[in-house]
């Protein structure tokens, strides 16, 4: 859709919708949602100049209701009920119609606040409300999981998933991607085998984490993004504000970067009357690095088949890896070795296939970004990083393949065969079970194969730094 034909029908749509609306200054797509697209609309109206936020599918696409994906119709839904029941959020102000050819999406209250992970976690101006997010944190999770599903009509709207399903659901998913990654498969295995028991039911954000609820030096200011809730175990929710993806570099503080678990538990604990048990939120927390897994190949698929081709989606594609890595500290720490990377330096080609990659990188980190801002500045960094690991690919890609393939020719006593036919080999054999999970040597060589992939991927996350740490601890 055009930019004019689309802010000439988004004006048409407030003028109907927000009373005194005058007209539609500027729309403004802003850098975060990965998934969906968020805006900032500037409005006059007749009290002046002031600020909407709007949501709306990727590309303005019609979207289809599928299991685990409600659609945006039911989020403002899934909003105006948690407003009702005492969580903060903004006023839904309107939901777009079929005829308003628009795509799916709506129209909310602008608030003010932090939303960014990183920012929450180090700026100074929140320095004083970081301790005590956590157990805010467990008070608003609270509140979510004690919404009556029926007399919100939320029974209705909201598929149910219980954990086997969801386990189930996450792996079905991945092997659609036709990609091995043992893993994954791995940590599926070990969820199957460590179902929780008779969890109850309840309505489940199911993506309330470190990045997706607005802060400000008072406490929380909104609950965002609600376009994966579904009906199943509440305690998913506390697992995933403490998977490690989402602490923003302080593995330290389990809870979002930023508090402990003993205060996010009591928290909750202080609204709910139930008493938390931390196992069962560990099963969770597995979980939530096994499904950002493979959420993030799904980013990577979506750019090859979806409709909104950005350049961050392949570049969240390879944080797969991250997740994985946190994984392995979950459930199978160890000692391990990094390959040395290889030089690059030839005199065959001039200029070097690494130097051309070099001064592309450089001058979107220069001079695009330099002359942009937005969107597209934040898109050039973006690019800039995936340029970083194509470099790292090119130098440590090689010895890292070739480990892999000798630990998978002493694993399956097969010196012959490929690597793809080798992790193909390991990859089946976990999901049909034929491998246990303590066969001699899988385990070191899962270690090894994720933290070498990791340090191409992405060398400064946080969670390949606690698992050289652990290895060196078991040395």
């Amino acid at each position: 859709m055009a930019e004019a034909q689309f802010e000439a029908k988004l004006a048409a749509l407030l003028e109907r919708r927000i009373p005194g609306f005058v007209e539609l200054i500027s729309a403004e797509r802003l850098s975060g949602g990965a998934s969906q697209e968020t805006y900032r609309l500037l409005i006059r109206d007749a009290n002046g100049e002031r600020k909407l936020a709007m949501r709306r599918s990727p590309g303005g696409v019609e979207s289809l209701r599928t299991p685990g994906h409600p659609g945006l119709r039911t989020e403002a839904t899934l909003m105006r009920c948690a407003r009702a029941a005492g969580v903060p959020e903004p006023e839904v102000y309107a939901v777009f119609e079929p005829t308003d050819q628009l795509g799916d999406g709506f129209v909310m209250q602008w608030l003010d606040g932090e939303a960014l992970g990183a920012r929450i976690v180090r700026s100074d101006a929140l320095a004083s409300v970081r301790p005590k997010l956590a157990f805010e944190c467990g008070q608003v999770l609270a509140r979510i999981h004690a919404i009556d599903l029926k007399k919100s009509g939320l029974d209705q709207l909201l598929d149910p998933m219980d954990p086997s399903a969801f386990v189930d659901q996450t792996w079905e998913r991945y092997k659609l991607f036709h990609t091995p990654q043992p893993m994954i498969d791995y940590a599926g295995r070990w969820l199957k085998e460590h179902l929780p028991k008779h969890p109850r039911m309840a309505l489940v954000h199911n993506d309330f984490r470190n990045g997706n609820f607005m802060v400000d030096p008072n406490g929380i200011v909104a609950v965002l993004d609600w376009e994966v809730a579904h009906i199943g175990d509440p305690m998913r929710d506390l697992g995933w504000i403490c998977t490690n993806s989402w602490r923003f570099g302080r593995s330290d503080l389990p809870v979002g970067g930023f508090g402990e678990y003993a205060d996010l538990f009591r928290g909750y604990e202080s609204v709910s009357g139930t008493k938390v048990d931390p196992a069962h939120v560990k099963f969770w927390e597995v979980f939530g690095s096994f499904w950002w897994a493979v959420g993030c190949l799904g980013m990577a698929e979506h750019y090859r088949t979806g409709p909104d081709k950005t350049v961050e989606r392949p570049g969240i594609g390879r944080r797969s890896s991250e997740c994985q890595v946190d994984c392995v500290n979950l459930l199978i720490p160890g000692p391990v070795e990094l390959v040395q990377g290889i030089s690059l330096d030839s005199t065959l080609d001039m200029p070097r296939t690494d130097e051309l990659v070099v001064s592309v990188r450089d001058f979107l980190r220069g001079d695009v970004m330099a002359s942009t801002e937005g969107r597209t500045n934040f898109l050039a960094r973006v690019a800039s990083n995936s340029l970083d690991i194509v470099l790292r690919e090119l130098s440590l890609g090689p010895p890292h393949r070739a480990s892999e393939l000798a630990r998978l020719r002493k694993l399956f006593n097969a010196p012959n065969d490929d690597l793809e036919a080798l992790r193909w080999r390991l990859t089946n054999e976990l999901r049909d079970g034929s491998i246990p999970l303590d066969a001699p040597g899988l385990a070191a060589h899962l270690r090894a194969t994720v933290l070498n992939q990791v340090a191409i991927d992405q060398p400064s996350y946080s969670g390949l730094k606690t698992a050289l740490e652990r290895a060196n601890s078991h040395r």
